[in-house]
Protein backbone atom coordinates (compact mmCIF):
# COMPACT_ATOMS: atom_id res chain seq x y z
CA UNK A 1 0.00 0.00 0.00
CA UNK A 2 1.36 3.41 -0.94
CA UNK A 3 1.21 6.26 1.55
CA UNK A 4 1.95 9.84 0.46
CA UNK A 5 3.56 12.14 3.00
CA UNK A 6 3.58 15.92 2.78
CA UNK A 7 5.59 18.87 4.11
CA UNK A 8 7.92 18.01 7.00
CA UNK A 9 6.80 14.37 7.05
CA UNK A 10 8.53 13.82 3.69
CA UNK A 11 11.91 14.46 5.27
CA UNK A 12 11.22 11.91 7.98
CA UNK A 13 9.89 9.33 5.51
CA UNK A 14 12.73 9.93 3.06
CA UNK A 15 10.44 10.84 0.19
CA UNK A 16 6.91 11.63 -0.92
CA UNK A 17 5.59 8.09 -1.34
CA UNK A 18 6.40 5.08 0.83
CA UNK A 19 5.24 1.53 0.24
CA UNK A 20 3.89 -0.44 3.21
CA UNK A 21 3.42 -4.20 3.13
CA UNK A 22 0.03 -4.58 4.80
CA UNK A 23 -3.02 -6.81 4.52
CA UNK A 24 -5.97 -5.90 2.31
CA UNK A 25 -8.66 -4.38 4.53
CA UNK A 26 -6.33 -2.99 7.19
CA UNK A 27 -7.91 -0.26 9.31
CA UNK A 28 -6.72 3.33 9.26
CA UNK A 29 -5.57 2.88 12.88
CA UNK A 30 -3.55 -0.22 11.99
CA UNK A 31 -1.89 1.64 9.12
CA UNK A 32 -1.16 4.60 11.39
CA UNK A 33 0.45 2.18 13.86
CA UNK A 34 2.59 0.74 11.03
CA UNK A 35 3.68 4.24 10.00
CA UNK A 36 4.80 5.11 13.53
CA UNK A 37 6.47 1.71 13.92
CA UNK A 38 8.47 2.24 10.73
CA UNK A 39 9.22 5.92 11.40
CA UNK A 40 9.33 6.36 15.22
CA UNK A 41 10.23 10.05 14.87
CA UNK A 42 6.78 10.64 13.37
CA UNK A 43 5.15 9.71 16.67
CA UNK A 44 5.73 13.17 18.12
CA UNK A 45 4.60 14.78 14.85
CA UNK A 46 1.36 12.81 14.56
CA UNK A 47 0.25 11.57 17.98
CA UNK A 48 -0.52 13.05 21.38
CA UNK A 49 0.53 11.50 24.71
CA UNK A 50 -2.44 9.13 24.57
CA UNK A 51 -1.50 7.86 21.12
CA UNK A 52 -4.36 9.68 19.38
CA UNK A 53 -3.75 11.66 16.21
CA UNK A 54 -3.58 15.39 16.79
CA UNK A 55 -6.61 17.27 15.48
CA UNK A 56 -4.38 19.47 13.34
CA UNK A 57 -2.87 16.48 11.51
CA UNK A 58 -4.79 15.09 8.57
CA UNK A 59 -4.97 11.45 7.42
CA UNK A 60 -6.89 11.24 4.15
CA UNK A 61 -8.37 8.16 2.50
CA UNK A 62 -9.31 8.94 -1.09
CA UNK A 63 -9.42 12.66 -0.30
CA UNK A 64 -11.59 12.34 2.84
CA UNK A 65 -10.22 13.14 6.29
CA UNK A 66 -10.56 9.96 8.35
CA UNK A 67 -11.36 11.97 11.48
CA UNK A 68 -14.67 12.96 9.87
CA UNK A 69 -15.57 9.57 8.39
CA UNK A 70 -18.34 7.52 9.99
CA UNK A 71 -15.99 4.72 11.13
CA UNK A 72 -13.12 7.09 11.95
CA UNK A 73 -9.83 5.25 12.40
CA UNK A 74 -11.67 1.91 12.19
CA UNK A 75 -12.34 2.60 8.50
CA UNK A 76 -11.06 -0.24 6.31
CA UNK A 77 -8.49 0.65 3.67
CA UNK A 78 -8.18 -1.26 0.41
CA UNK A 79 -4.98 -1.62 -1.63
CA UNK A 80 -6.28 0.68 -4.37
CA UNK A 81 -7.12 3.51 -1.94
CA UNK A 82 -5.04 6.69 -1.94
CA UNK A 83 -3.61 7.58 1.48
CA UNK A 84 -2.24 11.06 2.22
CA UNK A 85 -0.82 12.25 5.53
CA UNK A 86 -0.43 15.98 6.20
CA UNK A 87 1.17 17.52 9.28
CA UNK A 88 0.03 20.86 10.62
CA UNK A 89 1.14 23.52 8.17
CA UNK A 90 1.37 27.15 9.12
CA UNK A 91 2.34 30.23 7.30
CA UNK A 92 1.21 33.63 6.40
Amino acid sequence: MKVNFFATLRDIAGGKTVEFDVDHGITAQELLDKIVERFPVMRKELLDQDGKMYGHVHFFINGRDVQFMEEGFQTKIMQEDTINVFPAVGGG
